[in-house]
């Protein structure tokens, strides 16, 4: 229903890059197949003034163009604020950000990461998501729907903001392409048990799809929804 309901823009905001392909690239990879345009927001980056290697800050940009690439698409945006610092920042110049892409982009729908989840990176940009939500300053947005991200939102141990999903989404004839790009991020994958690994992708999809009468899926937090 969340795709056949609708046809306008879908915008994943990622604090980092592979955060949408952890967290929605099953779902995105199905919503470009079914016609909607899909569009990626960046928040952060890294550069060498900023302390990062420079093979390192080549190779995430070689990344980034790899992935835009096999998702197709529509627009990738960056903010380029400083990694793993966003906490630094006053919160209003992140919802300014964001807010400028959702007012260019205009989607129907947003997808965001966890309050709960363990980066405070995380923290910033869901709550600068949140407050480019609201219906009258952003009407173009119907749906705000929260992705879990491994490494994060299993790692947070914030008792009080539970990742509680209430929408699945069956991605069982999209689970192998969205591994694929995940090996495009060669630095941030390790091997099994670390909880960005291949096997534990797979094995959470199977059990969100367990959850859901499916062979795979993705689960996600239904903020709001307007028919």
């Amino acid at each position: 229903m969340l795709l056949e309901s609708g046809t306008g823009p879908i915008l994943v905001v990622a604090p980092h890059p592979d955060d949408e392909t952890l967290g929605a690239g099953g779902f995105l990879l199905r919503a470009r197949a079914a016609g909607r345009p899909i569009h990626w927001l960046i928040v952060t980056g890294i550069t060498t003034e900023q302390g990062w290697p420079a093979e390192k800050v080549a190779r995430r940009e070689t990344e980034i163009d790899a992935v835009a690439q096999a998702f197709g698409f529509a627009g990738v945006h960056r903010l380029d604020l400083p990694s793993a610092k966003l906490e630094t920042l006053a919160l209003g110049e992140v919802i300014g950000g964001i807010g400028r892409i959702v007012n260019t982009v205009k989607p129907e729908m947003i997808l965001i990461p966890h309050r709960g989840d363990a980066h405070s990176d995380h923290h910033v940009v869901h709550a600068a998501a949140t407050a480019c939500a609201k219906w009258f300053r952003y009407p173009s947005v119907r749906w705000t729907l929260v992705y879990e991200t491994l490494s994060e939102t299993d790692a947070g141990l914030f008792t009080s903001d539970p990742f509680l999903p209430n929408i699945f989404v069956d991605i069982t004839d999209q689970l192998e392409e969205k591994l694929r790009i995940t090996t495009m991020f060669n630095d941030e994958i390790g091997e099994f048990p670390f909880p960005r690994s291949l096997e534990a992708i797979r094995a959470l999809a199977m059990t969100r799809g367990a959850a859901s009468g499916t062979r795979a899926a993705e689960a996600f937090m239904l903020l709001r929804g307007r028919f």
